[in-house]
């Protein structure tokens, strides 16, 4: 069984006991959370009603840091400037 939730305007395939990364949430460690799911599938049977899908939140990071390089060719203007988008590592417990 697996359910198709929402969080941070990105959709995830998810099934009981995986452990994803989200978008940061503003939740501390150990919080049991609810995400909405919007489609849940049970072997044949596939609903398209709004559920609840209950998670525990483990951890809070960021990722890999990546290079934001901007210039304009012949006019000798350059602009280089580092970004780590921050997560939420998140473990999917019931559908």
């Amino acid at each position: 069984m697996y359910a198709v939730i929402v969080t941070g305007g990105k959709q995830f395939r998810v099934g009981e006991g995986d452990e994803i990364e989200v978008e940061k949430l503003d939740n501390n460690v150990g919080d049991k959370i609810e995400l909405e799911s919007i489609l849940k599938v049970d072997g044949e049977n596939v609903s398209t009603e709004k559920g609840k899908v209950s998670a525990e939140v483990l951890a809070h990071g960021k990722n890999k840091k990546i290079t934001v390089f901007k210039y304009k060719a012949k006019k000798n203007s350059r602009r280089k400037q580092g970004h780590r988008q921050p997560f939420t590592r998140i473990k999917i417990l019931s559908i």
